[in-house]
């Protein structure tokens, strides 16, 4: 009697492996259970889905200087007038947990290379968290009374998604892999060269002070201005 217990619980657990396997594999056919054309690690294929690289820009902008971008007045600015000097590109929002390690950091940085030449260009956004809800008015007052900044500040922009600035979709969408990528955060960073070409970019977690960024800023700045062609004036 044992033995025919035995064989029977046999047979039966034999059928519940084979309606398991074929659950599973009726899953992943409607793509319920993963996809089956993942590659290792959960990668999507090559060529397509949400790791495959944006498109090209269509238009004719070739560095950042090509660019006009509205100040926190709400007045244009032409990106060109900063042509020779080194520019720090960073959004920036006002209730971040990274708002008071770069507020407090990036006028000092200012501050103390400006006379070689760097500018640093703060964009405020509010993609992350909604932490950047403010009126341009308070924006500026955070900057300007609260922590002193005299830099360049900017109108509230979008930096991901298909409305984000041009700007940034020139960045994001770079050939260069050291700077093309979404921005993660707040205070994602970019580092443009005195020839207005993107350099590098660097992690939200990257404070002003920090030796990575600085260093980087230190070498950029070591770089001949490049002499304006002839007939040509610098703007603003």
């Amino acid at each position: 009697m044992a033995q025919v217990c035995c064989r029977a619980m046999r047979r039966v657990a034999a059928v519940c492996l084979v309606a398991a396997v074929g659950a599973a594999v009726a899953l992943a056919d409607d793509g319920l259970g993963g996809s089956k054309q993942e590659g290792a690690a959960g990668q999507a294929p090559a060529g397509g889905g949400a790791d495959a690289k944006p498109s090209a820009r269509s238009g004719k902008e070739t560095s950042v200087l090509d660019f006009t971008v509205k100040d926190i007045d709400g007045k244009d600015v032409a990106l060109s007038k900063y042509a020779g000097d080194v520019l720090l590109i960073v959004n920036v929002a006002t209730k971040c947990g990274l708002t008071q390690a770069n507020y407090t950091a990036l006028e000092p940085l200012y501050q103390k290379y400006k006379d070689q030449g760097l500018r640093i260009l703060a964009f405020p956004c509010n993609d992350f968290g909604g932490q950047e809800p403010g009126s341009h008015e308070e924006i500026k007052t955070f900057c300007r009374v609260t922590h002193h900044g005299t830099y360049g500040l900017f109108s509230k922009v979008k930096v991901k998604g298909d409305e984000a600035d041009p700007l940034y979709r020139f960045l994001t969408r770079h050939p260069d892999e050291k700077v093309a990528g979404e921005v993660k955060w707040n205070f994602q960073k970019y580092l443009v060269g005195r020839d207005g070409k993107s350099i590098e970019k660097f992690d939200p977690r990257v404070a002003p002070d920090d030796p990575r960024l600085t260093e980087a800023i230190e070498k950029a700045l070591k770089v001949e201005r490049p002499k304006p062609a002839e007939g040509a004036g610098r703007k603003g």
